[in-house]
Parts: C-alpha cells; structure tokens; sequence
C-alpha cells in the first residue's frame, strides 16, 4: 500500500468526525512555519487568532469553549487536500500540510504499563539485545514467573510479595520494578517540536537489528495536570539498543523522526472522554515492501495502571511542566511473529508502512526509513517564537 493512498478521510480520521473537536498543526508554506488548527468537515481553519500554539490553546481556562467561541476563522484548506499533501514522499512544499499536533509541550512517556509487553522487557534484558536469543531467553522467562501478572495490582502488597518470591528465585528484573512496583516508568521521549505527524517519515537507526513500532496512545495534559484529549501515538522503539542496557534507553527512543504523533489531538467533550480511552482497542498493520504483513492489537482495557494514575506520576507537586506535556500511556504490543529468519521475531524493514488506529481518534500512517536519511529537524523552539512574532501574535 502506498504512503498517499493511505491518506484519506475515510481511512484517517475518527468515524464521527462529524462530531468531533479535532486540534491539528498545519504548516503554512505562505509564511514559513505552523499553525495551531481546527479540523472540521467543511474545512481547516486557522486557530491563531484563538492562541499561537496548541500548548497555549490547550491552557486556556476552557480551550473546548474557546474553540467553539472563535466565530468566523480563516480557512486554510480542506481536510482532504491537506491530509493528502501530508506524504512525505509525495508533498507538494507549496500548499499546507500536517504536522505532529503538538508544539511547545515536552514528550514523556510511560512504559512497561501492560503485561506483555513487560515480559518482552524482561526478555530483551536477558537476551541481551540478541533477538537470536529472544524465542529461548522468553521461554525460560515464562517458565518461571508465568505469562499472566495481570492481576497484580503495581504497588499493592501483593505485588510486593511477589517481588520477594522472584527475587529469591533470581528472576527479579528491573522492568519488573516498574511494571509491578509502586513507582511508574516516566522518561522523556523527545524535546518539544521533534515529533512528526501523520504522513511523516519515522525514523530508526540503520545499525539497529531488532527494532519495533509501539502503537499507543497520547495524552494532551495541561500545565495544571488536567487531561485535554487524546491523539495517537508510534514510540519507534530499538530492542537490541535497551536490551544491551537500560542506560541505553535514550539511544533506543529518542532520534531523528523516531517519535509520531498524530492525526490529530481530539478535545474532550460530550462525544470523547477519557472513559472513551479506557475502552479503546488499538490496531496496527504493518505492510512490508517485502510483501510481509502484520496485525496486532492493543486493548487498553489490558493496562496495569490506570491513564489518570499515570499522569499524576508524570506531573504534580514534584514535576512541572508550564507549557503542559504530551504522555504516550503504553502499549501492549511487542511483536514476536518471525520476519527474517526462525528465532528472529519481528524487526523492521525500511520501507514498511505503518498504521496505527482506532475509531474515535482515528488513524496514524508513517513510512519507515533510517534516521540518518530522513529531513533533519530543523524547525526548533526559537524559529517557531520567531514565525510567531513575524505573524504578529
């Protein structure tokens, strides 16, 4: 499937998009830089008259009502057109494209949230980063802590049982601290300004051997901790870089274009909560230029701690984040279906096309490439303050 065709409404954008409050940022090639904008059906408009960014935007007192309040705003294009020129590899560099919906708010991200995908963790610390190892490595894994910790509620005294147990068995696991442990893993993504969105190139590293995508979803929260709405969300993820050490993790999560965030970030209304994220089934599809092809599914019903519970570990009394922050909540998801060889499990190929989805936030397609041969970021914090002024905002 091509990276434009899969660019459309129907395959892009929520359902009952009639319905929803869809935030977006818009590159606008007439003035060199980004817009914060509003998606309807008959149109995408310009929100800067409301606030210069989506971060400020989302500080308002009530941006829901402030949005809807805006009156008559500046067209800037159809979704359609807009959502098509959004292909990397197929853009047209003078008329307006999306980009990652958020600006100015710091990328974190929660891990090791689901079952799962913690035994994976496990398993990459045991292989070593070897994915040879991993099919051998996982079973032992299972044979001693068991596949199904679902019912351990983190940081319950039951849990802390357990943790003696499997310390005494020498089966005690970093991963396993975070995952069952009273204390939630909170690391920083990327910087503000690095995601890309919908359409973008996402980037691993051409050294890396075992690498995945994690389909999650993204949390808009502002500064005084309240969730806004929610987006999607890929936290491109190198396995044999973690696996070798979790001091790696940086190198692992954090390089050029490794971060996607997308379509859209949809406010929280009487059509979307976050009860509406709690139930939410996340699909991804994978489709290789090789021909291969891989579904998979993340339940958010499945996660260990819940989406509230996780942003108060991100911000509170003890973390501010003044411009507010973006949270990826976690996936279930670490493919094992062999790709390259008996034993290997998954990894990517440059050239996949990746499809992250669900009804009420839509869907978030990316084209896999290494790091080194995408656009470099370039646009950063002081050349968006500089388009801001230029604008006179």
């Amino acid at each position: 499937m091509s990276l434009p065709a899969s660019l459309t409404l129907s395959h892009c954008l929520p359902e009952d998009f009639d319905r929803a409050t869809l935030v977006a940022r818009v590159w606008l090639p007439a003035i060199g830089g980004p817009t914060p904008a509003l998606v309807r059906p008959d149109g995408v408009y310009d929100l800067a008259a409301v606030a210069p960014t989506v971060s400020q935007l989302l500080e308002l007192d009530r941006p829901l009502a402030s949005v809807h309040a805006a009156g008559a705003l500046p067209r800037i294009a159809m979704p359609a057109e807009t959502l098509a020129n959004s292909a990397a590899d197929a853009r047209d560099a003078g008329k307006p494209w999306f980009l990652a919906p958020c600006d100015l708010q710091p990328v974190k991200a929660a891990g090791v949230t689901f079952v799962s995908s913690m035994l994976e963790r496990v398993i990459e610390e045991q292989a070593r980063g070897d994915p040879a190892k991993a099919e051998s490595t996982r079973a032992a894994i299972i044979a001693v802590i068991g596949d199904n910790l679902s019912r351990v509620v983190p940081g319950s005294p039951q849990a802390a049982e357990l943790k003696k147990l499997l310390v005494a068995r020498g089966a005690w696991s970093q991963y396993l601290e975070v995952g069952i442990g009273p204390d939630a893993e909170v690391f920083t993504k990327c910087p503000p300004m690095a995601a890309v969105g919908v359409g973008a190139e996402i980037g691993i590293l051409a050294q890396s051997r075992w690498n995945n995508p994690e389909p999650e979803i993204v949390l808009a929260v502002t500064s005084r901790g309240t969730i806004a709405g929610a987006a999607l969300g890929n936290d491109v993820n190198l396995r044999d870089y973690e696996g070798r050490s979790a001091l790696l993790l940086g190198k692992a999560k954090d390089n050029n274009a490794s971060c996607a965030i997308g379509p859209f970030i949809r406010l929280f209304d009487g059509s979307f909560s976050l009860e509406d994220v709690r139930r939410a089934d996340i699909a991804m599809r994978v489709d290789g230029p090789d021909g291969f092809v891989l579904h998979a599914s993340s339940p958010m019903g499945k996660i260990s701690r819940d989406p509230a519970d996780l942003v108060r570990h991100a911000i509170g009394p003890n973390h501010q984040y003044p411009d507010g922050l973006m949270l990826f909540l976690g996936t279930m998801f670490a493919p094992t279906q062999d790709r390259f060889g008996p034993g290997q499990g998954f990894s990517h190929a440059v050239g996949d096309l990746v499809t992250i989805s669900t009804p009420k936030l839509g869907a978030l397609v990316n084209r896999v490439n290494h790091a080194d041969r995408i656009a470099p970021w370039t646009f950063g914090l002081a050349a968006l303050m500089a388009s801001i002024a230029a604008r006179g905002h």
